[in-house]
């Protein structure tokens, strides 16, 4: 069947926009061919540096006949509501429509048929509208001046449009570019007019002109070269996904090269040479495998093949990172001239948030934090106080200045060779850390200290001065912070009492940076009660746990159940959720929590037409008349004792284990008892037997939260 070939050619798309551009072009195409009727046998996008490329198979000449049948108002309807029907199905009279019956009475049907048009005539309609109604992050506008039909907005000035169907033209004009069949090959190696109709040929004259259209194969062919040169000095490359996308986003013929740099450089801190490589020049590290350090040498990728194999270039290129490291170098050198502790000053200078202090202040604050929460970690209080004085003290100095994202990695190699403790250094550069999903988390006490600390203020300070997050948006990663938190706390087992440190961090010290707007009462009101903070937590809790691959109900069931410490208790949350799962999977779990839903339902509807819940204190020995409510009394009296014992021993899977003897004298209740007796005081008796049960399973978790 025939098909469309349609190529956006542009000045240069920048890499970072170019494969989801091609995903939403694709599938904005495809969708407007879904819309006219069409079921493409395949669509697929393709986006280079200076082409969007979009390839649909298997669609008709014609547009297929469509026949629409449009419900109208019924006989004797308004005439407001009759001219309205009238108007959106396009007729003048209901004498056009059909009469139809059903059991309210007669109505009116308009049946609309469309003839199908011909494809090429929809596709040169619906293109232009694509293009100019295309999203981009940044686009620019360019040609005639503004509302005239030459004006367009793009990522960047389009040149030129390629757009054909079955091998003949879709003729169409948009921004005084006119459709056509032409394209053009390499910028500098194959700049001729390439004249295509069909994508074989389109696909195999690019690849002449020194073009590979497929972003993949692009990128293969650059990690491939680039590890055989690695190999042949026996080096590594040192693997960069996102490099690797953006390299193979800026070359339309990937030509790698490796270079080499002067050895001397070796002596500054490996992630300053990558940052460097990286950064500006878009190379790759390499690592010598019997040193773990990396070698003086770099992968770049070029988008030519030069005639004399690309020496020149590689000087050219070493040249500029030479110089680039000889920057390092300075900014490295003039650093350690002044000790961290001497910079903590100049953090003063520098605002950390409006309203919120300097960097200097919230140093402080965290610094203060961190000694308390050091014990709690096993870390040593003066330690963590330290470290966290000096964690942001890289701030200011020249390469953190120049290399923003180096921001506590350097911190670290300055603090080692001004003499600091290693787990000083260590802390200063873990702080940050977790900084997403997948990011490590620290396990040294004091770096755990420091961590936590700095995390807890930001979400305290933020959140005290009414700065949350709201729907997608999350300007501070408060988000991120509270994740930070959790993971921390779950690493090391930490119990961190959230709720009492997070009032006295905000009263005590981030009142003092807010006096002058706010009262110590305002801020406790803003982290309490005016959308809790702690309602944050649990909501990223729940997240990381689902993602973790545990049951959401189940989450619920701890996270929301009635003992108000546990919720303030992280480790506990996880701890009790994963003996609810645990217990769950037997079958003394299945059927608990079966019965207890219909236990539950039986007291929803009791307790709906009394207007008054069932007392669980309310039992009467002396009213249990059968055998099996006699027994379950008495199981339950059981339980209760001992689930009250393992709950203060934080033993859950015991607590569990004492609810499994439930099992068998509920089955029994529920098969010989009525729990809807006649006599009103028996019925109530049982009730409150019942309430008992949902009582004693609360203090475990909340089962009526669970689904099945």
């Amino acid at each position: 069947m025939p098909e469309l070939l349609l190529e956006i050619f542009s000045e240069e798309i920048p890499a970072r926009m170019q494969t989801r551009a091609a995903v939403e072009l694709e599938r904005q195409v495809n969708q407007r061919l879904i819309d006219a009727g069409f079921m493409p046998e395949g669509v697929k996008g393709f986006a280079g540096p200076r082409r969007l490329t979009i390839v649909v198979t298997g669609l008709p000449q014609q547009q297929p006949d469509r026949r629409e049948e449009k419900k109208g108002p019924r006989a004797g309807a308004p005439e407001k509501a009759v001219a309205g029907f009238l108007k959106s199905a396009g007729l003048t009279s209901l004498d056009q429509c059909e009469q139809r019956e059903d059991k309210k009475g007669t109505y009116y049907v308009a049946v609309i048929e469309q003839k199908g048009r011909p494809t090429a005539a929809l596709i040169a309609d619906f293109v232009p509208e694509i293009i100019r109604g295309f999203s981009w992050a940044k686009s620019m506008r360019w040609g005639a001046s503004s509302g005239d039909d030459g004006d367009l907005k793009w990522v960047r000035p389009i040149h030129g449009i390629l757009c054909a169907f079955d091998n003949e033209i879709v003729d169409f004009e948009i921004g005084r570019i006119r459709s056509g069949d032409t394209t053009q090959g390499h910028r500098f190696m194959a700049p001729e007019e390439l004249q295509v109709r069909n994508f074989d040929d389109y696909a195999a004259k690019l690849r002449n002109a020194k073009i590979i259209l497929d972003m993949p194969e692009r990128k293969e062919i650059i990690a491939e070269d680039a590890a055989t040169l690695c190999k042949a000095q026996e080096l590594e490359l040192i693997e960069d996904a996102g490099l690797l996308n953006e390299v193979a986003g800026l070359a339309e013929w990937p030509v790698v090269m490796m270079g080499t740099y002067p050895e001397k450089f070796l002596a500054l801190p490996d992630e300053v040479l990558t940052a460097s490589m990286r950064g500006h020049q878009k190379y790759f590290s390499v690592r010598n495998p019997k040193t773990g350090k990396l070698a003086n040498k770099f992968v770049c990728v070029a988008n030519i093949e030069a005639p004399d194999g690309g020496k020149a270039m590689r000087a050219g290129y070493e040249r500029v990172l030479t110089a680039r490291l000889s920057d390092g170098w300075y900014l490295y050198n003039q650093d350690l001239k002044k000790p961290l502790a001497a910079r903590i000053s100049d953090l003063d200078k520098v605002t950390f948030f409006e309203g919120l202090g300097s960097v200097g202040d919230k140093a402080r604050r965290v610094a203060a934090l961190a000694k308390e929460i050091a014990l709690m970690v096993g870390a040593d209080p003066d330690a963590a106080e330290s470290a966290a004085m000096l964690a942001k003290a890289d701030l200011v100095t020249g390469m953190v200045y120049e290399f923003p994202e180096l921001q506590g990695v350097m911190g670290r190699y300055y603090a080692l060779e001004q003499g600091e403790p290693a787990e000083i250094a260590d802390a200063i550069r873990d702080h940050y850390k977790p900084a997403g999903q997948d990011d490590i988390v620290p396990s040294s006490p004091v770096s755990v200290a420091v961590a936590l600390a700095d995390k807890i203020d930001t979400l305290t300070a933020f959140w005290a001065i009414d700065k949350k997050p709201t729907g997608s948006s999350d300007p501070f990663a408060l988000r991120r912070a509270a994740l930070g938190v959790i993971r921390l706390a779950l690493k090391i087992d930490v119990r961190l009492g959230l709720a009492n440190t997070i009032r006295v961090h905000g009263v005590n010290r981030i009142a003092d940076v807010v006096a002058d707007r706010m009262s110590t009462d305002q801020i406790v009101d803003q982290l309490f009660t005016n959308d809790p903070i702690l309602s944050f937590f649990h909501d990223r809790l729940k997240v990381y746990l689902k993602g973790n691959g545990h049951r959401h109900d189940a989450i619920d069931a701890v996270r929301f159940g009635v003992d108000s410490i546990l919720q303030d208790d992280i480790v506990l949350i996880v701890r009790r959720l994963k003996a609810l799962e645990a217990f769950l999977k037997t079958d003394d779990g299945i059927n608990l929590a079966s019965a207890h839903k219909r236990a539950a339902n039986i007291l929803k509807a009791e307790e709906k037409k009394d207007g008054a819940s069932a007392d669980p204190a309310g039992v009467k020995a002396s009213l249990l008349k059968e055998s099996q409510e006699k027994l379950l009394f008495a199981a339950l009296a059981d339980a209760e004792a001992k689930v009250e014992k393992t709950i203060q021993a934080e033993d859950f899977e015991g607590a569990m284990t004492a609810l499994a003897i439930l099992r068998a004298p509920l089955d029994a209740f529920f098969e010989k008892v009525t729990v809807n007796a006649d006599d009103a005081d028996l019925r109530a008796n049982r009730l409150s037997l019942l309430a008992r049960l949902r009582a004693a399973t609360a203090k475990v978790a909340d089962f009526s939260k669970l689904e099945g």
